[in-house]
């Protein structure tokens, strides 16, 4: 999602770095969430929980502020942006952390700009210099580099097979950046806080007749339902809260930037409370991606 730049008022490090962190930390967070409650529910119903849950922890907010009206208008984009930008991707990212560590799919995930540039190139016009396209094939590089390695198509003890676990990340990220530019196409003078929450609702509403068919026999336990609900409010709800006052106080460039760093917070996560391996290998490709989607995104430039 994204907000107009004539409604961005940037100010000092100070004001913004604490969001930047905590988002970061918090958005590291929901893959860990994720992992725990799709291992129990199922990754349909994980994905459900999480947009549910969201949708019930804003909608109050969004009545309060008024935007009922702007939601019911506004319904069927905020439907399309709900399945783009959160149903599609949730559910994809809770598939694929049934096969795949936490830190592998939130590497994956920081290709979400790279894809994002391409689609707005494609779709909006938006330009793209030398130092942008060195930036995609570099990007493009680094994702092969780490699919590479792990695109086995041999099922692994959870009966999915890591390439296809990975190709549900790729297609989570490329959901991503169409909807972000659906958003500014179509949703561009919607107050922030009505598409989160139209979002979502939507979001709900498309995967609830799969998830209620596919929920699980046996009753999910304590840590699951947890899971579930830190998923929803703090990684969704809070999180959009959080991520729309840093647009707001730092600009479009360094909200972006946010992505970079989920992953540290994500593969940090996932050694302590997963005692997932962290590999030298994944690493490497991890600072790849994040160069080039820096570099697509405008964030760094070549000299001469």
């Amino acid at each position: 999602m994204s907000a107009s730049p004539s409604n961005v008022t940037t100010t000092g490090p100070k004001e913004w770095a604490i969001d930047f962190l905590l988002l970061s930390a918090i958005w590291g967070a929901s893959f860990l969430f994720m992992r725990i409650t799709a291992t129990e529910f199922g990754a349909l119903p994980a994905a459900t929980l999480r947009v549910g849950i969201a949708a019930l922890f804003l909608l109050p907010l969004a009545f309060w502020r008024g935007l009922a009206p702007a939601m019911a208008q506004d319904w069927k984009p905020l439907f399309i942006v709900g399945a783009l930008n959160s149903g599609i991707p949730f559910a994809c990212f809770c598939f694929a952390l049934l096969a795949i560590s936490t830190g592998l799919s939130s590497i994956l995930n920081a290709t979400v700009p790279l894809f994002g540039a391409i689609i707005a190139w494609m779709w909006l016009g938006d330009r793209l210099n030398a130092t942008r396209i060195a930036g995609l094939a570099v990007g493009f590089v680094g994702v092969t580099m780490l699919a590479w390695d792990k695109a086995s198509l041999k099922a692994g003890a959870s009966g999915i097979a890591p390439g296809f676990a990975i190709a549900a990340c790729l297609l989570a990220s490329i959901c991503y950046g169409i909807g972000a530019s659906f958003t500014k196409r179509h949703l561009g003078s919607t107050p922030s806080l009505a598409i989160a929450t139209g979002s979502q609702v939507g979001a709900t509403v498309l995967l609830a007749p799969a998830a209620i068919w596919l929920w699980p026999a046996h009753t999910p336990g304590l840590r699951a339902w947890a899971a579930a609900v830190a998923m929803g409010v703090l990684c969704t709800g809070v999180a959009y809260i959080l991520y729309f006052r840093l647009l707001a106080r730092a600009g479009p460039a360094r909200a972006l930037a946010v992505t970079f760093v989920v992953p540290v917070f994500a593969i940090a996560y996932g050694a302590l409370f997963l005692q997932e391996a962290v590999t030298a290998w994944m690493v490497l490709c991890g600072l790849v991606i994040v160069a080039g989607t820096a570099l697509s995104t405008g964030l760094l430039s070549l000299r001469r």
